[in-house]
């Protein structure tokens, strides 16, 4: 409760499209309700433990320097003179729900590597996988050269990694290399710039929204109720990480000063009502001189559902929702809407949203075999760049 209330000075009193429909500071009674929020998330073991946040720091940190040494080594073997060898850097960025400080547990890690031009994209999915399969504790997967977003998938002391690579138009990886500045693109081979989307909109993301710890914590509580309630699949046609990062994003810009608690009822009661013919999007597409399709408004005549990526060049994040998994989302969402109305002095709010869904016996058309998709790739995976 405390440390809402110490962030609550530094939030902005402007963001988004649109003024805030509310800009009232909480009541003891909504504070205190998202204390017993935070307490069901964590007796529901949602969050990770300090020892496990930890550990999973601890892999970044190996698997950054594997990358690192795995350049090096490169270097030598192309003959790279001596100068450029000692410049040529080299980044491992954490992106998704790991890089906006969520540690929920069991969650994975998505990591963008970054590498100097001369480095083949071929090479970092043979010579660095091998570097991989030679390390103790980690297990390749699945290696997915050929995929939309081309990425290594890993199994790093029991934890799953999603490694995706970038080559920058330049001999090196300085430490003051901005990847936001959009004008990193013009000169970006299109794989390059699919891979870049995932580390690009989650940056986007954070700076767009009032308050830090309400959004990461509220963003826990929808991601918990997705999944729950199994419409948390976008290879199903469903909400994945960044739709339901950016949509709630939304809320907390047009509610700037609420709780956790409250914006995860406010989340409910815009969406239940929500006309999904209009998109949904944190601010004003970005236009650059980088001929890269992006969406553009007359768009939505041919989508179910438009929730837009903040990151130049902004897509589609939910283009794979069809009319029937809509129609369950919106049905979902509207049973959300209706438990929050009871109020949020119900002692047994929580615990009724998170109910479980039998979601294969009500639709009985959907395939149980089908393994459900949610990491930050697998949504950037489907996204219409060429």
């Amino acid at each position: 409760m405390s440390r809402f209330l110490k962030t609550l000075k530094d939030s902005p009193k402007r963001f988004g499209l649109s003024r805030p429909i509310g800009e009232e500071f909480p009541s003891v009674e909504e504070l205190c309700q998202t204390t017993r929020l935070t307490e069901f998330l964590k007796t529901a073991n949602v969050f990770s433990g300090h020892d496990e946040v930890e550990h999973r720091e601890k892999i970044v940190g190996n698997l950054s320097s594997l990358f690192k040494q795995w350049l090096q080594e490169m270097c030598t073997e192309m003959n790279v003179p001596q100068l450029v060898r000692e410049q040529v850097g080299g980044k491992v960025l954490s992106y998704g729900s790991f890089a906006m400080g969520q540690n929920m547990k069991d969650a994975d890690i998505d990591l963008l590597c970054v590498g100097p031009r001369f480095i083949p994209r071929e090479s970092f999915f043979s010579s660095f996988v091998e570097k991989l399969r030679g390390q103790q504790h980690v297990q390749v997967k699945h290696v997915l050269e050929n995929a939309f977003v081309p990425v290594i998938k890993l199994i790093v002391d029991s934890v799953e990694v999603d490694m995706v690579y970038v080559k920058i138009n330049g001999r090196r990886v300085s430490d003051s290399l901005d990847l936001m500045d959009s004008t990193i693109l013009q000169e970006m081979d299109v794989i390059s710039v699919r891979s870049l989307q995932g580390y690009r909109g989650t940056q986007e993301i954070m700076s767009l929204v009032p308050n830090a710890y309400t959004f990461r914590l509220a963003l826990a509580a929808i991601k918990q109720w997705a999944k729950r309630r199994n419409i948390y699949s976008n290879m199903l046609g469903f909400l994945c990480g960044v739709s339901c990062g950016i949509m709630l994003a939304r809320i907390c810009q047009m509610c700037p000063y609420a709780t956790a608690a409250v914006t995860v009822a406010t989340f409910f009661r815009v969406y239940s009502s929500w006309n999904w013919a209009s998109p949904v999007m944190l601010r004003v597409p970005e236009e650059q001189n980088c001929n890269l399709p992006s969406w553009h408004p007359s768009m939505t005549r041919q989508e179910q559902m438009a929730i837009i990526t903040p990151s130049y060049p902004q897509q589609n994040s939910s283009y794979n929702v069809n009319p029937s998994t809509l129609k369950i989302m919106k049905e979902e969402i509207r049973r959300g809407h209706a438990i929050m109305e009871h109020g949020l002095q119900n002692g047994s709010l929580w615990k009724q949203l998170f109910e479980p869904s039998d979601f294969f016996k009500e639709y009985r058309y959907v395939s149980k075999n089908l393994e459900p998709v949610s990491t930050v790739d697998e949504c950037f995976f489907l996204l219409r760049l060429p």
